[in-house]
């Protein structure tokens, strides 16, 4: 079929078809590639493949480019810019031509379209598009609606394996490209058909890196190891955690030479330590009545982000308060080490007081909640007694106590000035109704001591004036009349005295 026997033989002639037809038509390299999976490896012999693989590739990419002009519009201002109408217009018509081919022959075309330059978010909707085609024969591993659903693939099918491998290995190095459902989608799949490590981790390291925006659905990742393990995969969330904390860290260190502070609540990293706390106190609230799971994965979980990650103890002091339920058998010295984990100066006024009366806490812990809460309500009387200085020192309670830290949202920050302003109006009023008692006692004691000190006043009075003689003292009879004249007199001033002072 060559030249040497025959001038314009079959060979010559199959090229120029291929050059000037097919690789011209990206369908129809589609269909020459499914008729050469047949022929391999004698089709890459004649390089008939990677010529189709490059028709397509350079296809793409053109009508990328094409796609990108046409958006452009002008502003009023003159300048070019990106139309966000002519943005929704669907340009990767060709995600679902290429998605009929052998999982080889894919895997080349989406690393020749990534060396020709195709945008990340069409490589990222064409691996979607691969998957849900390949993976979603018995299940749902991914759909559109951006709800996951946990897919059991029945079955270690060697072909499943290698396509989740595939799309894995081609997944964008771009954060925030693929959605982060169907992350764990494929790292479900990955754990449940034993994939190799190396995927797994690479898939952790992603889903680690944007954590922030995950639900706890997708958290909760059946566990296929064992029927007597956990139900779900508490090791491989914890992978993901510690990804999610190196990844802080190294944004922390970036940070220092910036003008932002990273450890202030208004830079990106610390937001996203809250969302993941909250997340994480959520996840260990769902897997803390799981009967088979032991005490030190539970710790290592709720251990896992740093110290400052919580503002408020609430969600971790509910997750260890449901593990005790459940787990009844524990000793002392483990109930111990788990609320350790708890700062008690960081639990709501609700919170404290649901703490405070537990008896599934260690006695120690509970004199710890009592404690704290004596000490806010003492410095909560002592702020409200000065008025002058009140504002300033409501600002220093609010700011050593870990539950009103500055480092709250707005919102939260509200809501704790709102309920510190009622408290401290109750404790206003209970100090006006105990003031109110104690006018009323010392108008009594007022009362009770004139009326003690009139007497021994009448009392002494007729001491004395029994004593005295105004008029000398007579043997005769005669001069007794007079005496006892003076002592009528007396009597009669001593009554006038008493009713005068009373």
């Amino acid at each position: 079929m060559t030249e040497e026997f025959s001038k314009d033989n079959l060979g010559s002639r199959a090229e120029e078809y291929l050059e000037s037809v097919v690789s011209k038509n990206l369908e129809m390299c589609v269909e020459v590639l499914q008729q050469y999976e047949n022929l391999l490896p004698l089709a890459n012999d004649v390089r008939a493949v990677s010529r189709c693989i490059d028709a397509i590739a350079s296809k793409a990419c053109s009508e990328q480019i094409a796609s990108s002009f046409s958006r452009l519009e002008y502003s009023s201002s003159g300048r070019l810019h990106m139309s966000k109408q002519a943005a929704k217009c669907d340009s990767d018509w060709w995600i679902e031509d290429i998605s009929v081919l052998r999982v080889d022959l894919y895997e080349r075309v989406i690393t020749a379209m990534k060396c020709r330059g195709v945008r990340p978010e069409s490589i990222a909707a064409s691996l979607m598009n691969y998957a849900q085609r390949e993976l979603t024969k018995k299940s749902t591993l991914w759909n559109p609606s951006g709800q996951t659903k946990v897919d059991i693939i029945s079955g270690s099918n060697g072909q499943e394996k290698l396509v989740v491998e595939t799309i894995v290995s081609l997944l964008p190095v771009e954060k925030s490209v693929v959605p982060i459902s169907f992350l764990f989608g494929l790292l479900r799949s990955a754990v449940t058909l034993d994939c190799s490590v190396a995927f797994r981790l690479d898939l952790e390291r992603r889903i680690g890196s944007q954590l922030d925006i995950a639900t706890l659905d997708d958290l909760l990742i059946p566990s296929f190891q064992n029927s007597a393990d956990t139900l779900f995969d508490v090791d491989t969330v914890h992978r993901i955690l510690v990804n999610f904390s190196q990844q802080d860290d190294s944004q922390d260190d970036m940070e220092d030479a910036s003008v932002f502070d990273s450890d202030s609540p208004c830079s990106p990293s610390q937001s996203s330590l809250f969302k993941v706390s909250k997340l994480v106190d959520n996840y260990l609230a769902e897997i803390a009545p799981d009967a088979n799971l032991n005490l030190s994965k539970f710790m290592l979980i709720a251990d896992s982000l740093p110290s400052h990650a919580r503002t408020i103890h609430d969600g971790l002091y509910r997750a260890i308060d449901i593990y005790l339920k459940a787990h009844q058998g524990l000793s002392d010295l483990d109930k111990k080490k788990l609320c350790k984990l708890i700062d008690f100066q960081k639990l709501s006024q609700e919170a404290g007081a649901h703490a405070a009366q537990n008896e599934r806490l260690p006695l120690q812990c509970m004199v710890q909640v009592l404690y704290f809460e004596q000490l806010r309500l003492r410095t909560a009387l002592s702020n409200s007694c000065d008025d002058e200085d009140y504002k300033p020192s409501h600002q220093s309670w609010r700011i050593s106590s870990g539950a009103f830290s500055a480092a709250m949202s707005p919102r939260d920050n509200y809501a704790s000035l709102r309920r510190e302003n009622r408290e401290l109006k109750l404790e206003l009023a209970r100090l006006r109704m105990r003031l109110n008692d104690l006018e009323k006692e010392h108008v009594c004691m007022r009362r009770d001591m004139q009326k003690s000190s009139s007497h021994k006043l009448v009392s002494s009075f007729s001491r004395k004036f029994s004593k005295m003689n105004f008029f000398g003292h007579s043997s005769s009879r005669g001069s007794s009349s007079p005496s006892k004249h003076s002592q009528r007199t007396v009597s009669k001033v001593i009554e006038r005295t008493c009713t005068s002072a009373e």
